[in-house]
């Protein structure tokens, strides 16, 4: 179907565009991070959905993730996985207030992205003789995903008063946001495995995930390297 092939085409061109730079906090929404006090229950749980939504790094992992899944338990199982792991550590980074260079965690996060996509084609068995336990890899990227998260957070003077109810309120937008997104990509993946052509598009859309994912850790690593000389 031509659409299909369009969709795909324009899907996996979004995948490939050259990341300028890890997602980040609108200027309207560090303005309001910064100067709020008190308990702010709804604008963290926008906040939180919202970066989720606009956060493409944990998109594209979480695609990766839920590609070859094909029963909705299966999908539940993983999808908790990965969201025990990024709340645990989104929680842990902001409230502890132990800071993780950002550079090296999107650079991880990127290779998360790389590392599903191989999975996904066999690469690890086919190359290495080996297979990675896929539910473990899900959990512990889910934590690098979460100090992801952290790190943008900590980049704000965030008022004590409220803020870990605040932190809380941004966990739950965040799953919220988790969960539209889950939605939409299901949607897609369901209309591609209905064309005779699955085979060529899942090979094609995960060497996009491959390609969009050594992008973006070639990318942070070079910003490490710069911002440390």
């Amino acid at each position: 179907m031509r659409w299909i092939n369009q969709a795909l085409l324009t899907f996996t061109l979004l995948l490939v565009v050259p990341f300028a730079a890890a997602h980040g906090v609108a200027d309207g929404d560090r303005a309001f991070l910064e100067s709020s006090t008190g308990l702010q229950i709804i604008p963290y749980i926008y906040l939180g959905a919202k970066h989720m939504v606009t956060g493409y790094d944990h998109l594209l992992f979480l695609f990766g993730v839920i590609f070859f899944l094909y029963r909705l338990k299966d999908v539940g199982i993983y999808v908790t996985l990965f969201a025990l792991g990024h709340s645990i550590t989104l929680l842990f980074g902001v409230l502890s207030g132990i800071h993780i260079n950002a550079y090296i965690i999107d650079a991880i996060i990127g290779l998360s992205v790389a590392y599903k996509a191989l999975d996904n084609i066999g690469f690890f068995p086919r190359f290495f003789g080996f297979d990675i336990n896929t539910k473990g890899a899900v959990l512990v990227f889910g934590l690098f995903h979460g100090f992801g998260l952290a790190t943008k957070l900590q980049d704000f003077t965030l008022s004590e008063d409220g803020l870990v109810g605040n932190i809380i309120s941004f966990n739950v937008g965040v799953e919220m946001g988790q969960m539209i997104a889950l939605f939409g990509m299901l949607m897609l993946i369901i209309l591609l495995r209905k064309s005779q052509h699955f085979t060529r598009y899942a090979f094609a859309s995960n060497m996009a995930l491959v390609t969009a994912g050594v992008t973006l850790t070639i990318f942070q690593l070079s910003g490490y390297m710069w911002g440390t000389v």
